[in-house]
């Protein structure tokens, strides 16, 4: 990543509101084994990139008795977490696998699970997607710590009590946290009885905001919106 770049990134208005309440991190991660492909290898050109943010009480919500860092409630609780950043090709179906090694280290892996709080996740996101846009988990990571901590995220468990949500009040509330956003920018993906599942922010080649494509923008600003809060 250019130096450039980076500064940009660091630039961007707002900077992240607390989305882990508490967040421990635990004093040990251990070695995670390397993600085994669940598809072909795909080695095409990047055009722009996806930052998909998963709303974590929804993961969570079924599942009673995970006592994962996530879902478990004794490293915090969590809001929304970055589920990863994803290379995507201009047509066609996104880069994907595109390389084997070097793995994230433990130490790698645990300096980021405030932001992703799974080693297994993180580990796969960098193999799947990761391997595409840089040569090193550590260079990948930081970018996408970079993006994560330039975002400001509404309070969804505030919103999710107004009669009425939408997923254009969703929006809204976003954009005027981040005034770089556009509607057009931000896609959601909610359940099929309307439950916000995750949100996806789409940035150019430049790593800056961008419109997505139209098949990427998921639910329409009427579409009904639910939150679940956890319990």
């Amino acid at each position: 990543m250019k130096p450039a770049l980076a500064i940009a990134l660091l630039t961007l208005p707002g900077t992240a509101l607390a989305q882990a309440s508490n967040c421990t991190i635990p004093q040990r991660v251990e070695p995670v084994a390397p993600s085994r492909p669940d598809g072909p290898v795909r080695r095409v050109a990047v055009a722009s990139y996806t930052l998909a943010a998963s709303w974590s009480p929804e993961y969570c919500r079924n599942r009673r008795g995970d006592n994962s860092m996530q879902c478990g409630g004794s490293n915090g609780r969590f809001g929304f977490i970055l589920h990863g950043l994803w290379p995507e090709a201009r047509k066609g179906a996104p880069p994907q696998w595109c390389r084997s090694g070097p793995a994230p280290t433990p130490q790698v892996l645990r300096r980021h699970l405030c932001m992703t709080p799974s080693a297994r996740l993180l580990e796969h996101e960098w193999a799947k997607h990761g391997s595409c846009m840089v040569k090193k988990p550590e260079t990948y990571f930081r970018v996408s710590q970079i993006l994560w901590n330039s975002i400001r995220w509404p309070d969804a468990r505030a919103l999710s009590r107004e009669n009425g949500l939408t997923a254009g009040q969703f929006r809204r509330a976003f954009m005027r946290l981040n005034p770089a956003w556009k509607g057009e920018m931000i896609g959601m993906t909610l359940s099929r009885n309307g439950w916000l599942r995750e949100v996806r922010l789409c940035y150019g080649r430049d790593f800056m905001p961008a419109p997505c494509a139209w098949n990427a923008r998921g639910a329409g600003d009427a579409s009904a919106l639910k939150i679940w809060r956890g319990r």
